[in-house]
C-alpha cells in the first residue's frame, strides 16, 4: 500500500483485514491526496508510525534512540530513524546493532543515488558509529501489558477517536514494584531452566524427543509449535527452522536461553526439535503465515500484585520478556489453581460457621508422630484438624469440606470474592481444577487481606481528552463486604500456617506478617503460591503455554513461591509493617491438639487457637489417664462414676439449643491474642 494508504489505515480506519475496510482505504486516500500536500501527508505519516520499543512517532523514536529532538539529529541518525519503519522490531539497534548499521547504510546509499545527499556527506555518514542515548526503561518497555490495557480502555471509552491521538492515560502501576516484579519472575524461570538443563548447547537426543510439528502453523493468537533445526545462521544469529510446511528462522540472542552467547551453530544440532512461537510482526511467507518465531523452551510466569487497600494492581507482569503486543498472562491466560482454591471453600466454611479450623475432619488422619525410641513402631497418627489441612493442603479434607459446605454454594461464594471465570459445582471443584486468571485469584486474596471487603481491581486510574478534561472510566465492581472483619481474621490465622508450619515455610524467611497458600495442578501443569500482608496482595503463576508438565519435583513451592518472596522483599523493603488487629468478634483460647476441644486439666502441651466468638470448644478433652480407664477398668455395660464436675446447662441434651458447627459451643473469655502476624497458633509439623 502507498504512504497515503498507510495513513488511511493508521489515523483513520481499523487494521481489521476486509474488502469493505480496503475499498474505504482506497477512498479516503484519494480525497486525501486532493486536500493535503505531499509533505503533510508525509509528516502524518511520521508522526503515527511505529519504531519499536513501544514508541510512536519519529520524534519520540529520535529521543528514545538519541536523546534529542529531530529537528537535531545528523544524517547518520536520521537514516537509522528512518530504516526503523520497515521492520522496528527486526532493525532496533537496541535489539541487533550490527543489522540496524546494515539498514541505516542502505538508506544512507540510495539518499545518495536518489540526489537526497550529497556523495560525500554519505560517506561520511556510513562511516559513523551508532551512539544511542542512555536506554531509560518507560511505561511500553517496563510495563508492556499495562499499555495494552491502557489502549484497550481508551479504545472502550472513545471509541475510534483513540486513534488520533492525544490522550493521556494514567495508570496505578509502580514504577519500582512493576521492575522488581520482571526481575523476580526472570530470575526464578532462569533457576527453573538451570535445574532442568534446558540452555544452550542443546544436541538431539538418542531416543525419545519431541515430535516435530506437521501441517500449517496458522492456528490464531500465541501458540507453541515443535520446530526442527535445519541450519544456521551464525552471522545472522538465527537457527533455520521447519514448523510443519512452513520454513523460518529463530534468533539464538536469548541472554535466557544462551547465556554463553553461544554461535548458532552451536547452540543447536541440525534435527533437535525445538518449542517456538511465532512472531506475528515481521517477514512472512507467500500464504501470509509468520517466517520468524521465538524461543518456547521453558516455561513462562505471570504476577500481579495489588495493594489491598486501594485495590490499585501495582504490578502486572504478563511472562520472561517485556513485550509490545506480547500475551499478559496475567491479564489473559486461564489456568488451573489447584490447592490455590482450597481457601475459598474453607473460608465459605468459616463464614457459614460450618467448622472451624479446631475442627476435626471425619476419616482424615494427622501426621505420624515419630516412634518414642528407636526400633519402636510409629504411634498412631492422630487426627486432623482443619488448620493442620490447610497447612499442609491435604486434598482429602479440602473435599470433606466442599461436601460440609455444599459445592454449588462454594460457586456463589467464589462469584461473591471475585472469581469471574466459570466454575461447576462438582467434586473437583475443592482442589481447583477449573481454570481462572492469575488477575482474578489475586483479587480473591486481596479481599481477604482486606478485611472482607471486595472491590474491583483497577489499572487505569485516569483518562483525559486532547482538552485536558478527566473522560469517565468503565465502571468497576462496586466496594462491598463478603466476609464480616473477623471471619477474614480467621481465614488470615489459617493461612498464616501454611507459612508458619505447612507447604510455604520457604516464606518465614521474609520476616513479615503473611499468608498464603500454594497450588500444584494435576501433573504439576500450573504452580502457584498466592498470598498477602496487610500491604500487599500477590500471585505467581508458572507453567508452559502448552500446558505440558513442569517436570519432577516441580510444585508451587518451588517453581512460583521464589519469586513471591522475592517480590515481597522489594515491596516491604526499608519499612516495618503491622500484623492485622485482632477484631472484637474473636477469640483466642487453648486447645489440645489431638481432639480440638478444651486443654484437659494440667495438660502440659495445649496450642493457641483462633475462633469466632461463640463457636469455640466448651468441653475439655479426656486427660490419658480417662482414657486407660475407659479401655481397661470399667466392666461391660457398668454406669461410669459422677466425677463431680458441674456441666453446663443443657450440655447433655442436645434439643436445649440450636444446633452448633462442629467442636462449637458457647463463649469462654479470651485470652492474650495470638492470631495473624503473632506467634504461630499451630505446633511445628
Amino acid at each position: 500500500s502507498t504512504i497515503t494508504q498507510q495513513v488511511v489505515k493508521n489515523v483513520l480506519l481499523s487494521p481489521e483485514r476486509t474488502f469493505e475496510r480496503k475499498a474505504r482505504e482506497v477512498l479516503l486516500a484519494r480525497r486525501i491526496e486532493q486536500d493535503l500536500s505531499k509533505d503533510e501527508i508525509l509528516e502524518l505519516y511520521l508522526n503515527h508510525i511505529y519504531f519499536g520499543h513501544g514508541r510512536y512517532g519519529v520524534e519520540e523514536a529520535s529521543r528514545y534512540y538519541f536523546g534529542k529532538g529531530v529537528s537535531d539529529l545528523d544524517l547518520a541518525e536520521a537514516a537509522l530513524i528512518a530504516g526503523l519503519a520497515k521492520g522496528p522490531n527486526i532493525y532496533s539497534p537496541r535489539v541487533d546493532e550490527a543489522r540496524a548499521m546494515r539498514r541505516r547504510n542502505l538508506v544512507l546509499t540510495q539518499m545518495a543515488q536518489k540526489g537526497f545527499a550529497s556523495r560525500r556527506a554519505v560517506e561520511e555518514a556510513l562511516k559513523a558509529p551508532i551512539v544511542l542515548a542512555p536506554a531509560v526503561e518507560t511505561m511500553p518497555t517496563l510495563a508492556p501489558e499495562a499499555v495494552a490495557e491502557a489502549k484497550r480502555v481508551l479504545a472502550e471509552v472513545v471509541g475510534d477517536k483513540a486513534r488520533l491521538g492525544g490522550y493521556t492515560v494514567t495508570t496505578t502501576i509502580d514504577p519500582a514494584l512493576q521492575a522488581a516484579g520482571r526481575k523476580a519472575i526472570r530470575e526464578n524461570l532462569d533457576a527453573y531452566l538451570a535445574r532442568h538443563g534446558w540452555v544452550a548447547p542443546l544436541r538431539k537426543p538418542k531416543k525419545g524427543g519431541l515430535p516435530p510439528y506437521r501441517g500449517k502453523p496458522d492456528k490464531p493468537g500465541h501458540h507453541v509449535y515443535h520446530a526442527e533445526v535445519i541450519g544456521h545462521d551464525d552471522a545472522g544469529h538465527a537457527l533455520k527452522i521447519r514448523v510443519g510446511d512452513v520454513e523460518g528462522t529463530v534468533s539464538v540472542e536469548s541472554a535466557r536461553y544462551n547465556p554463553k552467547r553461544l554461535e548458532a551453530s552451536r547452540f543447536a544440532e541440525l534435527g533437535v526439535v525445538l518449542r517456538v512461537s511465532p512472531i506475528r510482526e515481521g517477514p512472512k511467507d507467500p500464504a501470509g503465515l509468520p517466517l520468524r518465531y521465538r524461543l518456547e523452551l521453558g516455561p513462562q510466569s505471570a504476577l500481579v500484585a495489588i495493594d489491598p487497600r486501594t485495590r490499585q494492581i501495582v504490578a502486572l507482569v504478563g511472562g520472561y520478556e517485556a513485550v509490545v503486543g506480547g500475551l499478559d498472562r496475567a491479564s489473559r491466560a486461564k489456568r488451573q489453581p489447584g490447592s490455590t482454591f482450597k481457601p475459598i471453600v474453607y473460608s465459605y466454611g468459616i463464614h457459614k460457621r460450618a467448622f472451624t479450623p479446631a475442627s476435626i475432619v471425619p476419616g482424615v488422619k494427622g501426621r505420624t508422630p515419630p516412634p518414642a525410641k528407636k526400633g519402636e513402631p510409629p504411634p498412631e497418627a492422630p487426627p486432623l484438624r482443619v488448620r493442620e489441612a490447610v497447612a499442609r493442603s491435604v486434598n482429602p479434607a479440602a473435599e470433606w469440606a466442599l461436601e460440609t459446605v455444599g459445592a454449588e454454594g462454594v460457586v456463589a461464594w467464589a462469584k461473591e470474592l471475585g472469581v469471574e471465570s466459570h466454575l461447576e459445582p462438582t467434586k473437583s471443584l475443592a482442589l481447583g481444577a477449573y481454570e481462572m486468571r492469575p488477575r482474578e485469584l489475586a483479587n480473591v486474596y486481596a479481599t481477604f487481606a482486606a478485611g472482607g471487603i471486595h472491590e474491583g481491581a483497577t489499572l487505569i486510574s485516569e483518562i483525559r481528552g486532547p482538552d485536558g478534561a478527566v473522560i469517565a472510566l468503565p465502571p468497576q465492581a462496586a466496594r462491598r463486604r463478603v466476609l464480616d472483619d473477623s471471619e477474614a481474621f480467621v481465614v488470615t490465622s489459617l493461612l498464616t500456617s501454611v507459612i508458619s508450619g505447612g507447604t510455604g515455610q520457604r516464606a518465614k524467611s521474609l520476616g513479615l506478617p503473611i499468608a498464603g497458600k500454594t497450588g500444584t495442578s494435576n501433573e504439576a501443569k500450573d504452580a502457584w503460591f498466592a498470598g498477602y500482608s496487610p500491604e500487599m496482595t500477590c500471585v505467581v503463576w508458572t507453567g508452559f503455554d502448552d500446558a505440558v508438565p513442569l517436570g519432577r519435583a516441580e510444585q508451587g513451592a518451588t517453581a512460583a513461591l521464589p519469586a513471591w518472596i522475592d517480590f515481597m522483599k522489594a515491596a516491604h523493603a526499608g519499612h516495618a509493617v503491622t500484623p492485622w488487629p485482632e477484631p472484637p468478634g474473636v477469640v483466642t483460647i487453648d486447645i489440645d491438639p489431638r481432639s480440638g476441644l478444651l486443654p484437659y486439666t494440667g495438660q502440659e502441651d495445649p496450642v493457641g487457637e483462633v475462633f469466632l466468638r461463640g463457636t469455640e470448644p466448651e468441653e475439655a478433652a479426656p486427660s490419658p489417664e480417662d482414657e486407660a480407664v475407659d479401655l481397661y477398668e470399667e466392666e461391660p455395660g457398668a454406669e461410669p462414676e459422677d466425677d463431680g464436675e458441674t456441666r453446663p446447662a443443657g450440655a447433655d441434651d442436645p434439643s436445649d439449643s440450636e444446633p452448633r458447627p462442629p467442636g462449637s459451643t458457647a463463649p469462654t473469655p479470651p485470652r492474650t491474642p495470638a492470631g495473624p502476624g503473632d506467634t504461630p497458633v499451630v505446633p511445628p509439623f
